[in-house]
């Protein structure tokens, strides 16, 4: 669940504070119906005098209003906290103000920025000097921004229509929270030609009413019309209509649609009798044909809705009636059912139906046409991901469309009276073996012979010792193991095995392979996609492996991987991260390899993004951490192209008091830095591999490409030879005609690149001086000498090929 959020106080850089003015009939007036640059705002709960109470004892703390007279609405932007005001979100509200109620006001949020990362006391909203709206915790981790500076943005602006917008100074749109949206949709935002969302956006519902992070339901409209999904994997459509769009109705009230955690669409309009919303509409249920119970989680997973919303769980009719599936709350039915016993990939002869008729389901998707109803059945058994098989048919079951989900939401019992297809679905479950009773026929009483009676007796005492010694053996290496977890403070997450196989499907969907182990695609419970690294078998759990997971567990930033979790299981250790939608970084800049080309913008976000976790590895954390492998493979990139660094198994924790540490060589040919020859190295080898990744993004090519002509296959080669000769735009990514547009920059940041490649490492920057560079805030240092040495070409070749032995821990890729 989402913590309690609590109110926001704010402070400015100017020379006093935004009073805001309320009465009796609301917020009177508007004292800053904008925001200029070089504007901050901060949490702090002394200065709660502008708060507004809400009925519910929350609280909201505006930072710009905008009445809107005509329909007795205000529109209101600003910091949001309920409960005990630990935490907060920076949201955008409708307000009513309420003649005569005790408390006056009612509000309803329609926007927000930091639902997965809710803010603390004393963090800033700063509307920079370059024109980019950034949130920041306490601690200084950048939670959300609009990612617009340089961009010509002069302040912010509410408008009359419920849009936060930054503008220019020709009072032209650089941003707007209209292109953002969360899980509402309001009257001006439908104001288009089409009457639907944009290209490209779509609502994403909340988990629930008071926890805003990203829920089980989107939406999307197109130009072949609604659609509505439920995630899965991949996500399943369970409502579609060519003819619907997301226009409002005529209305003296104010209106908003709001896509529910129940995955209803509901349009929302204010009752000024009432002095309250009131659904108007269910836009995407159809009481004449099954109502609430089409939603795909109106009665949860694995679970049948039948008439009035009556949820159960699949019931068998045959092999004594045996229950295999129990309630996940009995006395809350609709929160579905779970697994008696799991399925088992591979027991395709211990695994059963349970046949249900007269039904329908929401996400039906054919995945084989014109099959059989037992072909369709067979084919479920032979893949480990199908949970049931669902079939559809005109005239007779030898023909037919058949589905295999991966995920079984409810199933919709059909009124035999409404009209609807024959369909049938048959659930897949593990069938419970039942002893056999030992074949007495064939028993014969004898009487053994005194010496066959002696030998049984004595193989009877060699085996009983020989497993009872096997059993302690493994009992007392199992508490050694356990020791070794009580021993090592400050560990995330620990998941069993079965949980971490239930949450990957039995490791079904591979990511990746590398030399660490594979890496697998999950969904645990709470619906939060991981990506799960199955390492390569181990003995035992050691500490320095518990203590690596501790330490790498305990860091946290915007721009590093996220360790959620791990599996001390000895023969199979795994370790559970974030999933990163958009994969690694070298799916994105090689050319032949890239699934698109990056614009400018794009690379310079994730460029520094890469030199903002470098350089809270190096110089933020308790122990500085070196992470020696940084190269493309393991910068991975969430559904917005943000890069997160990936990958620890072959970093090295640093005491803040160790100038250097000597360590056998490790990481990538092509990356390595030249002082690797010495063995004794800093964290200035992750700067010349950042330097090195840096240039491959600039010119979207390997640093070593073997289809290029032989003077040009080493990147780094040709770079001096290019700055030498004063030619860096001949080189850089030709595939990307915004990037030819954009040389300057991009050879001011192949100037950085330089820095970074010096020879001599006390000569290259630290990452948070690369950060300055990128930011403005400092310049290159000058007198760089551009003799780059690649120790490829001066190392010999049996060493550069011997494989590196990897340290066991390894991010997810």
């Amino acid at each position: 669940m989402m913590a309690p959020i609590s109110p926001w106080m704010i402070s400015s850089s100017f020379c006093f504070l935004i009073i805001l003015l309320l009465s009796y009939s609301g917020i009177a007036q508007e004292p800053f119906p904008s925001a200029n640059l070089s504007t901050t705002w901060i949490s702090n709960i002394d200065y709660d005098d502008n708060s507004i109470a809400l009925q519910d004892k929350s609280k909201i703390t505006p930072i710009l209003t905008k009445d809107m007279d005509q329909l007795g609405q205000y529109f209101v932007c600003g910091f949001f906290c309920n409960g005990t005001c630990t935490s907060y979100i920076f949201s955008i509200f409708i307000i009513h103000y309420i003649m005569g109620d005790r408390d006056g006001y009612r509000s309803d949020a329609i926007w927000f920025a930091n639902e997965n990362h809710l803010i603390r006391q004393d963090a800033t909203l700063n509307l920079t000097a370059a024109g980019e709206l950034v949130l920041q915790d306490v601690d200084g981790t950048k939670v959300w921004t609009t990612n617009t500076a340089g961009k010509s943005v002069v302040g912010m602006n509410l408008t009359g229509t419920g849009n936060l917008v930054l503008f220019d100074a020709n009072n032209s749109v650089v941003w707007q929270s209209f292109d953002h949206p969360k899980d509402c949709f309001l009257p001006e935002q439908a104001k288009t030609p089409e009457q639907t969302l944009a290209a490209g956006q779509k609502l994403v519902s909340s988990v629930s009413l008071t926890n805003w992070t990203k829920g089980q339901y989107f939406l999307q409209v197109t130009e072949k019309g609604l659609f509505a999904y439920v995630e899965s994997s991949p996500p399943q459509l369970y409502y579609r209509d060519s003819e619907s769009d997301l226009s409002f109705p005529p209305s003296v009230s104010s209106q908003y649609m709001k896509l529910m955690p129940d995955g209803h669409l509901q349009l929302f309009q204010w009752q000024t009798d009432r002095f309250e919303w009131t659904v108007v509409s269910d836009l995407l249920t159809d009481d004449e044909l099954y109502g609430d119970c089409f939603y795909p989680l109106a009665c949860g997973r694995n679970a049948v809705c039948s008439a009035n919303r009556q949820c159960s769980c699949p019931r068998s009719n045959f092999s004594g009636g045996i229950d295999y599936f129990k309630p996940v709350n009995a006395l809350q039915p609709n929160l579905g059912c779970s697994e008696i016993t799991p399925l088992t990939c591979n027991t395709t002869q211990d695994q059963v139906f349970i046949p249900l008729e007269n039904i329908d389901y929401s996400t039906f998707t054919a995945t084989l046409e014109k099959v059989s109803m037992e072909a369709c059945k067979q084919a479920c058994l032979k893949n480990c991901s199908c949970k049931a098989t669902l079939f559809r048919y005109e005239l007779n079951a030898s023909s037919g469309n058949c589905s295999l989900p991966s995920d079984l939401f409810t199933i919709t019992s059909v009124d035999i009276d409404k009209p609807s297809s024959n369909a049938s679905a048959f659930i897949k479950v593990q069938n419970v073996r039942k002893p056999q009773t030992p074949d007495r026929k064939n028993h014969v009483a004898a009487v053994l012979r005194p010496p066959t009676i002696a030998g049984i007796v004595v193989l009877v005492v060699v085996v009983s010792g020989v497993i009872l010694f096997i059993v302690y053996k493994r009992k007392r290496n199992s508490k050694m193991e356990e020791e070794y977890l009580d021993q090592v403070p400050g560990l995330p997450t620990r998941f069993s095995y079965e949980e971490l196989k239930i949450a990957t499907k039995c490791f079904s969907k591979k990511l990746g392979e590398g030399g660490f182990g594979s890496v697998f695609e999950g969904t645990l419970e709470d619906g939060s996609n991981i990506a799960v690294k199955r390492l390569q078998g181990r003995a035992q759990v050691k500490k320095s492996f518990l203590a690596k997971v501790a330490s790498i567990g305990s860091i946290h930033h915007v721009n590093l991987v996220t360790l959620k979790g791990f599996c001390a299981l000895k023969s199979q250790p795994l370790l559970v991260y974030e999933f990163m939608s958009n994969g690694s970084l070298d799916r994105w800049i090689y050319h032949g390899q890239r699934q698109h080309v990056l614009e400018w913008e794009c690379r310079k976000k994730i460029i520094l993004h890469i030199a903002k976790g470098l350089a809270y590895l190096h110089e933020e954390c308790r122990q500085k951490i070196i992470h020696l492998d940084i190269k493309p493979q393991n910068i991975l990139l969430d559904c917005d192209f943000n890069a997160k660094i990936a990958d620890f198994g072959l970093s090295k924790l640093v005491d803040r008091n160790q100038t250097q540490v000597r360590t056998n060589m490790r990481g990538t040919p092509g990356y390595l830095a030249p002082e690797w020859l010495s063995s004794i190295i800093t964290e200035k080898v992750d700067v010349y591999s950042f330097g090195i990744v840096l240039l491959e993004i600039l010119c979207g090519r390997k640093n070593f490409d073997i289809s290029q002509p032989e003077e040009s296959r080493h990147l780094l080669a040709l770079f001096q030879k290019s700055l030498e000769e004063g030619k860096l735009l001949d080189i850089i990514d030709n595939h990307s005609q915004d990037m030819q547009a954009h040389g300057q920059e991009v050879v001011e940041m192949m100037n950085a690149a330089s820095w970074c490649l010096q020879a001599d490492f006390t000569r290259r920057p630290s990452m948070s001086s690369v950060v300055k560079v990128f930011e403005g805030v400092t310049q290159v240092e000058s007198n760089l000498n551009y003799s780059f040495i690649d120790p490829r070409t001066t190392v010999k070749d049996e060493i550069v090929l011997t494989q590196l032995q990897p340290s066991i821990l390894s991010g997810g890729r």
